[in-house]
């Protein structure tokens, strides 16, 4: 018991925390002259710019309870579309506050509604993420390609004193031993026959998430599936886009600096409870490779950062509260016909 308890207070304090002390190193290495340069730069931003850059936002939400859909079909099931939105927004709401744990549990809400098995759900879900996994390394491998010299020199002097050189061969022998381990991880899925029976239900869970995965491959709406994902990353990137026209500074962007900047961004998402410190921090270190001021930057960061994570709020908070709502009115209607 206290294991878990203290499992669950470091996955809620690290990333948190990290979060809190991005916040204090931003503030802490700035002058005073540079923060009330940032200041005066979000008072002064036009916040039209800010307003339009919510609709691309509340787009990929939408966009994205959409696809989920698609991943269901092939096994079966086809969930309700305001609660897949509902339960997406949920999602995005926990992750908030514990990074990944949204993930389950919107999967928990749409078992809870839609009746459909937790291990499938789970499932549709990492296929999910695949698919983003390959958007993110398209739009890293673009940026790489139109911003080849530039970066690599950023990215040579970050790490030149921080990582050795990393020979070809380990880099080989590295890849070989995940290959061989992922073929064995399936063939003890697939073929052994396990005779203790919490072994069996540990399997059949693993099968379960595995044709979830797999739900990509046999959709007969493939096409529709990947036109949501590329437009749920048109939409991200519009989202910090439109923000750069806030600031009279950054409003002449050009689109492969802006990609960098989304690329850095998104991240950065990753590091902590919802970018919390770190993206703000990632937007301007993207910026200042251009020569951007840090006022500018850390304004737009700051911007862009509070903006998206009151929508998330906002949509999520207001899910949790009409999901039960909308599915009870919902059984009544089902009752009456």
């Amino acid at each position: 018991m206290v294991k878990k308890i203290a499992i669950s207070v470091l996955k809620i304090g690290v990333p948190l925390g990290l979060g809190v002390y991005l916040v204090w190193y931003f503030f802490d290495t700035l002058t005073e002259e540079q923060k009330e340069q940032i200041a005066n730069s979000i008072a002064q931003a036009n916040y039209w710019w800010v307003g339009v850059a919510v609709i691309p936002a509340v787009l990929s939400h939408i966009s994205r309870a959409i696809r989920w859909k698609y991943t269901l079909e092939p096994l079966g099931y086809k969930p309700d579309t305001f609660n897949s939105f509902f339960t997406v927004m949920i999602g995005y709401l926990i992750n908030l506050a514990v990074p990944r744990l949204g993930e389950v549990s919107r999967c928990g809400f749409m078992n809870r509604y839609d009746k459909i098995p937790l291990d499938k759900l789970i499932g549709t879900v990492i296929a999910e993420r695949l698919a983003d996994l390959v958007m993110l390394i398209l739009v890293i491998t673009t940026v790489v390609l139109i911003q080849y010299d530039l970066i690599s020199d950023f990215v040579n002097g970050l790490l030149a004193d921080k990582i050795g050189d990393v020979s070809g061969v380990m880099v080989l022998l590295t890849l070989i031993g995940l290959m061989v381990a992922g073929f064995g991880g399936l063939y003890v899925v697939y073929k052994v026959d396990w005779k203790l029976e919490i072994l069996k239900k540990i399997q059949e869970a693993i099968k379960g998430i595995v044709s979830g995965i797999t739900s990509i491959l046999t959709m007969k709406s493939k096409g529709m599936f990947i036109f949501h994902t590329i437009f749920i990353w048109i939409m991200y990137f519009l989202m910090l886009y439109f923000n750069f026209f806030a600031l009279p500074e950054t409003a002449s962007i050009s689109f492969s600096q802006a990609l960098t900047a989304f690329v850095l961004g998104g991240l950065a998402m990753a590091l902590t409870n919802g970018g919390i410190g770190a993206y703000p921090i990632a937007i301007q270190a993207a910026l200042l490779i251009y020569g951007y001021s840090e006022a500018a930057g850390g304004a737009l960061g700051w911007i862009t950062w509070v903006v998206q994570t009151v929508l998330v709020i906002v949509l999520g908070a207001g899910s949790m509260l009409l999901i039960p709502i909308y599915n009870k009115r919902k059984s009544v209607v089902t009752e009456s016909n």
